[in-house]
């Protein structure tokens, strides 16, 4: 990946088209999107003809994204460990499955309400399994410094299908009937498998074996946990969408309390797109001087006044600004967060990174979806978005100390290894193990606190780079003197961490080796577990990388 581009010129947010492959993909990825919201817009009121309960209504919502609360990680870690460019294109055969059934059931007048929730589910499956691959995909095509405005171009995307999606779908139910809408998803759904199959991916060049799908996702789950900007940004992005999804889930019954009909909920989605398109055209202008945290907390707080505004306008003529007004509040925030997420992730665990992130914020989205449909059902509808617009921010003041912003950014650039391991002089099967590895420190007693420090941020590399476990231990007959280890799975494992060596690892070591006394580095020694009760274990000695 590119070094990062000056600062002071913001790229154009359209500079990322001129390159055709992303162009390809970003035509597949609007296409899925349009097809998303046309399904989500047409389930919606057409839950409404089906019941009078609010709560069922609000659910449709949450059956589309509860499935990437559910199958994010599964779906994260297949998309790293197979082809990206086949698992993209399968997503759409789904997708395409699915509408096809809806559109059956919807022409022989079949669908009920818990089976139209059904297959809103089946859809959300789809979605589920698409999100991650783009995720992991975009920063392998989009070169560092057009990162930012690859993300904006995605969310024009996003909210392009957010208005085209919600018009075409409002044209067809008031014209011919939500089975035409089902059925079109179809079709656009196999347009965006034939657009991915255009696209040659580069094949991943390793010598390893592919990682096993339970143990790649544990050591994503492992990585995202063990990541302090990660965590912040999890934290951030749940909280958001539990605020914003209030107004989403409940947006139909504003329509009808507007005594509008479908065109007046299309007309307030697509008020909201319009101004998601609008803001992120000038997201790279805007971001210059503001920190992610600054777009996160503006973004909320005014999010929360435009919900406000919009269940409380009179008219349509004064809530399709207000949703204007939540569509450029929920793009700054959504954009800055995904943004510090990609950064935070390095190449060969991006998909599952980014499937734990979509998690959290379909999640907040689902959980919202399903709290403030309830309490809409006990109160008013008012009242629940009122509630909604005062936590979300309460809970933004009361995490201010945390920061997805603070500090440079960590280089996930690959790099070569220091040394490389000698080869073991014993004979070890590739799943052999576990793997436990010593290194020995000599330092002087008085610099302890820093490398104790150092160790530290050693601790939580190690950890996401797939440790199982991590320990520092000190002599107790020689002062200075202190031994790390850690344990991988087995050999493979051992062996993958090389491949996984960044310029941001390689930062780390220079830190570790700026501690260590003597004319050599560290001595470093790797023990593989013996099956039996009573081990006996053959070193392996050697400079390879610390």
């Amino acid at each position: 990946m590119t070094t990062q581009a000056d600062p002071k010129q913001a790229p154009s947010t359209m500079a990322p088209l001129r390159d055709p492959v992303f162009r390809m993909l970003w035509m597949a990825w609007l296409a899925a999107n349009v097809t998303m919201w046309m399904n989500d817009v047409a389930s919606a009121w057409v839950m409404t003809t089906l019941t009078d309960s609010v709560l069922m209504v609000a659910m449709v919502q949450a059956a589309s994204t509860l499935p990437v609360f559910v199958l994010g990680l599964p779906s994260g870690a297949l998309a790293d460990i197979v082809d990206r460019r086949r698992y993209f294109a399968v997503t759409q055969l789904w997708v395409a499955a699915t509408a096809l059934v809806l559109s059956a059931l919807a022409f022989a007048d079949g669908l009920s309400a818990p089976l139209l929730l059904a297959l809103t589910f089946a859809n959300g499956i789809g979605m589920a399994m698409r999100w991650p691959v783009f995720a992991a995909i975009v920063p392998e095509v989009v070169p560092r410094h057009d990162l930012s405005a690859a993300l904006a171009l995605n969310g024009i995307a996003m909210n392009m299908s957010r208005i085209v999606g919600p018009v075409v779908a409002g044209m067809l139910l008031a014209s011919v009937g939500s089975q035409y809408v089902f059925l079109l998803n179809a079709l656009l759904s196999i347009i965006a498998f034939v657009i991915i199959l255009r696209w040659r991916s580069q094949p991943k060049v390793s010598a390893l074996p592919g990682e096993r799908f339970f143990g790649a996702m544990r050591v994503g789950l492992q990585h995202v946990v063990q990541s302090p900007r990660m965590r912040v940004v999890l934290l951030r992005i749940f909280g958001f969408f539990l605020q914003s999804s209030a107004l989403l889930a409940l947006l139909p019954l504003i329509a009808r309390k507007l005594e509008g009909g479908a065109t007046t909920f299309t007309a307030l989605l697509a008020a909201m797109g319009a101004g998601a398109i609008l803001t992120a055209l000038f997201l790279p202008r805007l971001r210059r001087g503001i920190s992610r945290d600054e777009f996160v907390a503006w973004g909320t707080g005014v999010h929360a006044v435009a919900a406000l505004l919009v269940v409380l306008a009179p008219n349509i003529w004064l809530a399709m600004p207000a949703s204007a007004l939540a569509g450029m509040a929920w793009i700054a925030t959504a954009n800055s967060l995904t943004l510090a997420a990609q950064l935070a992730l390095p190449n060969w665990v991006r998909a599952r990174g980014m499937s734990i992130y979509q998690m959290a914020l379909m999640g907040g989205s689902a959980v919202g979806a399903a709290l403030w449909g309830y309490v809409a059902s006990l109160t008013t509808v008012s009242l629940s978005i009122a509630i909604a617009a005062v936590l979300g921010p309460l809970l933004l003041v009361l995490t201010r100390h945390l920061s997805v912003g603070g500090g440079p950014d960590a280089d996930h650039t690959p790099v070569s290894p220091a040394g490389r391991a000698p080869e073991p002089i014993i004979e070890i099967a590739p799943n052999e193990g576990p793997v436990m590895v010593t290194i020995e420190y000599l330092i002087d007693p008085s610099t302890a606190a820093g490398f104790n420090a150092v160790m530290q941020k050693t601790r939580r590399a190690r950890l996401r780079q797939g440790a199982l476990s991590w320990g520092l231990f000190r002599d107790t007959t020689l002062p200075g003197r202190y031994i790390e280890y850690f344990l991988d799975e087995n050999w493979i494992e051992h062996q993958r961490r090389l491949e996984r060596f960044t310029a941001a690892d390689a930062g780390l070591r220079e830190q570790r080796l700026s501690f260590h006394m003597g004319p050599d580095e560290p001595r470093v020694q790797r023990y593989v577990g013996e099956p039996m009760a009573t081990q006996h274990v053959e070193p392996s000695v050697g400079p390879a990388p610390i």
